[in-house]
């Protein structure tokens, strides 16, 4: 699975935005951790939940 972001990235979980906004920590395989804001650090499935890129603001 090929993602279009790397560690150190932020990204958000548009399912779930009052998580604020995360910085990715690592990718492994499917695994994305992110360290979010509101919650603290969370492993995703990428296949499962779609991380969006921050550029500006979301």
């Amino acid at each position: 699975m090929i993602f279009d972001f790397e560690p150190g990235d932020k990204v958000f979980n548009p399912a779930n935005k009052n998580w604020g906004i995360g910085q990715v920590q690592s990718i492994i395989k499917d695994k994305v951790t992110v360290n979010f804001e509101n919650v603290g650090k969370k492993v995703i499935n990428a296949q499962n939940i779609e991380l969006k890129k921050v550029y500006d603001k979301y």
